[in-house]
C-alpha cells in the first residue's frame, strides 16, 4: 500500500528526469549537452542556480569528459550522476568500461537516439545497444513516468553492496523526452527516505582504508578483477525485483524485471522495448475484442538480461515477434532477438521466432503496423512454420 503524498502535474521525459535528479540531489554532476538530452542538464542547472539542491555541478568539455569527472568524483566517495545521448555515448565509450571495471555506482539519464551516419537527431537504439557489453546495468522505460521512477530505483540498484555497478535509465529521444504527459511525483522526503544516504563502500578519500584504483593489471590478476566485475550481474536480478517491489509498496506503482500485458493466455506474443509498447497496448486491445489470443512482453531491464524469465513465458507461446529499434549490423537482426532466441534455445516446445528491425531514426510506428505484424504471426501459428523471412523491416521503403 502506497504511504508517501503524490501531486499529478504535466512533465516531459526530460523535465521529469531532471526533477528526479533534483530529489536524488547528487553530491556531484558532469554536464555536457547533446540533443535530446540537453534540457535534463539545462533544468538540472537551473535548480543548482536556484539553491535547490546542494549539489556540485561541473560543466566539462565533451562527453569523454563528462564521464571521465563522474568516475572521478564517484571513486572519491560521492553520490554521482550524469546524462546524455548517441554520439555523446559513444564518445565516452572507454570511459563506460572504466566506470563499471571500477565498480562505481554512477547513474545515468540516457535519452536515446540514433547513431550517425547519416546525422540524426531522433530516435532508436542504436547508441545503448552499443554500449550493451560495457558492464552498465541498463532499464528502459515506457513514458515520463517510468523515467521519473526508474531513476529514484536505479540509485538503489547501483548502490546495492551486492551490485556496485553503473545504471543507465534509457528513454526514447522525442517521443518521451519531449513528449509532456501527466506524471505522479512525490514528497522530496519520501524519495529521501527511499533511496537512503550514500555511504561509499570505498572511497580514496577515505585515509583511515586506502584503496588503490586504475592500477595497472597484467596476466596475473586482470582475469580475476574482471570476474569479480561479472559476478554481481548473475545477483542483480532479484535485488532489482526486490527493490522494485519496495518502491510499489511505499510509492504504489511495482516494478519487475518486465512487464506482461495479456500473456496468461496469449498464443502470440511480440517483445518490445521502451515507448512503442504504449502503442502496442491499444492494438493488443482491439485484437483481443476480435478473439485474437495477442500478448506482448515488455522488456524493462535488458541488462542483466533476464533469460529464464523470458523463456518460462515465451516458451508458451505458439510464435513469437521481437521489435528492434536498431540493427546489430550483422546480416542477423537486431540484438534484441538474438537475445530472445537465445533465451528460447532450450524450450522444450520452442515457438518461431521472428525479427522486425523498425523506427530507425525516428521512423514512426504506427498501429497498422503492429496490427500487421500480429497478423503475421497468426498465418505462421496456422501454417506451422515461416512462410517468409526471419528477419524483416518493418515501415521502411524497400
Amino acid at each position: 500500500m502506497a504511504t508517501t503524498t503524490k501531486e499529478r502535474i504535466a512533465l516531459t521525459g526530460n523535465e521529469a528526469a531532471a526533477m528526479a535528479m533534483k530529489q536524488i540531489n547528487p553530491d556531484v554532476v558532469a554536464a555536457y549537452p547533446i540533443t535530446p538530452q540537453t534540457e535534463v542538464m539545462q533544468i538540472f542547472a537551473s535548480y543548482v542556480a536556484d539553491g535547490l539542491v546542494n549539489t556540485e555541478l561541473i560543466t566539462v568539455e565533451s562527453e569523454h569528459s563528462a564521464m571521465s569527472a563522474t568516475i572521478g568524483a564517484a571513486a572519491a566517495g560521492t553520490r554521482t550522476m550524469t546524462a546524455t545521448s548517441s554520439q555523446g555515448l559513444a564518445l565516452m565509450w572507454e570511459m563506460l568500461y572504466i566506470a563499471s571495471g571500477l565498480r562505481l555506482p554512477i547513474v545515468m539519464p540516457m535519452v536515446n537516439r540514433a547513431l550517425s551516419a547519416p546525422i540524426n537527431i531522433h530516435c532508436d537504439h542504436s547508441d545503448s545497444m552499443g554500449a550493451r557489453d560495457s558492464g552498465w546495468i541498463q532499464i528502459f522505460s515506457e513514458n515520463a513516468q517510468e523515467v521519473y521512477d526508474n531513476l529514484f530505483q536505479a540509485v538503489r540498484i547501483a548502490e546495492h553492496d551486492d551490485i556496485q555497478l553503473p545504471v543507465m535509465v534509457n528513454y526514447d529521444g522525442f517521443i518521451i523526452s519531449h513528449g509532456m504527459e501527466p506524471v505522479e511525483v512525490y514528497d522530496d522526503k519520501d524519495i529521501r527516505d527511499f533511496i537512503g544516504e550514500y555511504k561509499p563502500k570505498y572511497a580514496l578519500l577515505d585515509v583511515e582504508h586506502p584503496i588503490t584504483i586504475g592500477s595497472l593489471d597484467f596476466t596475473d590478476y586482470y582475469f580475476e578483477h574482471k570476474r569479480s566485475q561479472i559476478e554481481p550481474m548473475f545477483h542483480a536480478l532479484p535485488i532489482i525485483e526486490k527493490i522494485g517491489a519496495e518502491f510499489g509498496e511505499k510509492f504504489g506503482r511495482k516494478y519487475g524485471l518486465f512487464e506482461e500485458y495479456y500473456l496468461d493466455d496469449a498464443e502470440l506474443a511480440i517483445v518490445v522495448l521502451g515507448s512503442t509498447a504504449g502503442t502496442a497496448k491499444v492494438v493488443i486491445n482491439e485484437l483481443r475484442k476480435k478473439g485474437m489470443k495477442a500478448g506482448m512482453l515488455k522488456l524493462r531491464v535488458f541488462r542483466p538480461f533476464p533469460e529464464k524469465q523470458i523463456a518460462e513465458i515465451l516458451c508458451r507461446m505458439k510464435a513469437v515477434a521481437v521489435l528492434d529499434r536498431s540493427d546489430a549490423v550483422a546480416g542477423t537482426g537486431g540484438p534484441l532477438y538474438a537475445e530472445i532466441r537465445s533465451a528460447l534455445y532450450d524450450c522444450e516446445k520452442r515457438p518461431t521466432a521472428v525479427n522486425y528491425v523498425y523506427g530507425l531514426g525516428g521512423r514512426d510506428i504506427n498501429l497498422s503496423h503492429i496490427a500487421s505484424v500480429y497478423e503475421e504471426l497468426e498465418a505462421i501459428s496456422k501454417n506451422g512454420k515461416r512462410p517468409y523471412k526471419a528477419i524483416n523491416y518493418l515501415g521502411v521503403r524497400e
